[in-house]
């Protein structure tokens, strides 16, 4: 339980932060989208380092020459590793890294949308992550891919930390800041949900998805 806390602790927005600053944070914001790891925080952390930023902290202009690269290329990793592996992925063995059910969610999502998909993604947590891979296994052409990429982690990074330069000048929003953090999560998983939720009043396809046409 102590090292669970650890951890928890480890993962909150305003302490890798503190802790990491502009490497940590681009290094997060490239694991995120470029190599399948989930489970780590994205809009909030964006919020957070707008607030930073509003709190002089950081510097805006520098997050969005970091993060913005780091989001594009970490999104590109992703669409290599979907090319290279193809369908394959699909019927890869549950792990604690690896959820058969999230490539499921990203795959509905990209049928329905096609490359927009590329753009909606990034603000939804877990789908951003397995999107672009679905998108390489489905071998949609790189320069569509890539034209979808740079505009979708351009407004990822720049929506999300300008939110939070700003609604950090808010004296009720500095006193309550875990409240805010909280509200940003809960907003970007409910896509998410909805879409959850419409998938189990659907019918329930048999047998293993197969890869979407690009």
């Amino acid at each position: 339980m102590e090292t669970l806390h650890q951890l928890k602790e480890l993962l909150d927005p305003s302490n890798l932060i503190r802790l990491f600053g502009y490497p940590g944070l681009t290094l997060i914001v490239f694991l995120e989208t470029g190599a399948m790891v989930f489970f780590l925080p994205g809009d909030s952390l964006l919020f957070m380092a707008g607030l930073f930023a509003g709190n002089g902290d950081l510097n805006l202009l520098a997050l969005w020459g970091l993060l913005i690269p780091a989001a594009i290329v970490g999104d590109a990793v992703s669409y290599v590793i979907g090319s290279k592996m193809g369908p394959a992925l699909f019927n890869k063995p549950e792990s604690r890294f690896f959820k058969p059910q999230h490539m499921k969610a990203a795959h509905d999502f990209y049928e329905r949308h096609g490359g927009k998909a590329i753009i909606m993604a990034r603000f939804m947590p877990i789908v951003r992550t397995f999107v672009p891979v679905v998108a390489g296994i489905g071998q949609m052409p790189y320069r569509r891919f890539a034209a979808f990429n740079a505009i979708g982690g351009a407004a990822w990074v720049v929506s999300m930390t300008v939110l939070g330069y700003f609604l950090g000048q808010v004296e009720l929003v500095r006193k309550h800041i875990e409240l805010m953090v909280i509200f940003i999560i809960v907003l970007s998983v409910l896509p998410g949900f909805i879409a959850w939720l419409r998938a189990r009043k659907a019918t329930p396809a048999v047998g293993v998805a197969t890869p979407p046409a690009p």
